[in-house]
């Protein structure tokens, strides 16, 4: 095990360090402070966790890396994530995996709005509720929201799937409630065990797109 502290390094040795790691590298992080930028740009299979709180977009385009960070996350967290595995003890603020094309991202506690905005291909699970706006054009992968969600869930969605365990304060777009089936509770199932959420799939509801704005119609030009 590596130990990096940010009271002695700074944050370009830390992330060059990281960088430089090899798969299987093991990396504890400490002294944080709110600190942005770190961990980004991972390629290979190292562990880092990092103990304390962080700024704007930690663990932005990973790849491969297993990344645990115990405390919360500020904006842009895993953003543009291709692979990996990034996990939040507490809570995280706007637009986490934003455009994240894989991987899995684990927020335990609540995220802010936009979570998941025109997410790729990768997988979100978060432990409470989500803000406004989140998974806005939202194109592939899961977003699987074990609390509330907020209003205008799924805006101009394309075909990721969305889960949502309670309430949603209103539907963006385009995104409608769709039929939960077999092959969709065996996803979520796996999600939530790879998540190591308790949940049962059957308090989830799922959503997706109608599919009517994939081309333009006259009759619908005021939803565009």
């Amino acid at each position: 095990m590596t130990e990096i502290n940010l009271e002695k390094s700074t944050i370009r040795e830390l992330n060059e360090a990281l960088q430089a790691g090899s798969s299987g590298d093991k990396f504890s992080v400490n002294n944080t402070v709110g600190k942005h930028a770190l961990s980004v740009g991972l390629t290979t299979k190292v562990d880092v966790e990092i103990n304390g709180h962080v700024g704007y977009y930690c663990a932005g385009m990973n790849q491969q890396a297993n990344i645990i960070i115990n405390g919360n996350a500020g904006p842009g967290l895993a953003e543009n994530m291709m692979s990996g595995q990034v996990r939040v003890t507490g809570n995280a603020s706007q637009y986490a995996a934003a455009t994240a094309h894989g991987g899995l991202l684990v927020i335990e506690g609540d995220s802010s709005s936009r979570c998941g905005i025109s997410m790729k291909g990768v997988n979100i699970v978060v432990g409470g509720n989500i803000g406004h706006m989140s998974a806005f054009m939202a194109q592939s992968g899961c977003l699987v929201v074990c609390g509330d969600a907020g209003d205008a869930l799924g805006d101009s969605i394309y075909e990721a799937k969305i889960y949502v365990r309670g309430k949603v304060k209103s539907l963006g777009t385009d995104c409608i409630e769709k039929e939960m089936r077999d092959e969709h509770k065996k996803e979520l199932q796996q999600l939530l065990s790879q998540s190591k959420m308790s949940h049962g799939v059957e308090e989830f509801r799922r959503y997706g797109s109608a599919r009517k704005l994939y081309n333009f119609d006259i009759d619908q030009v005021d939803d565009y």
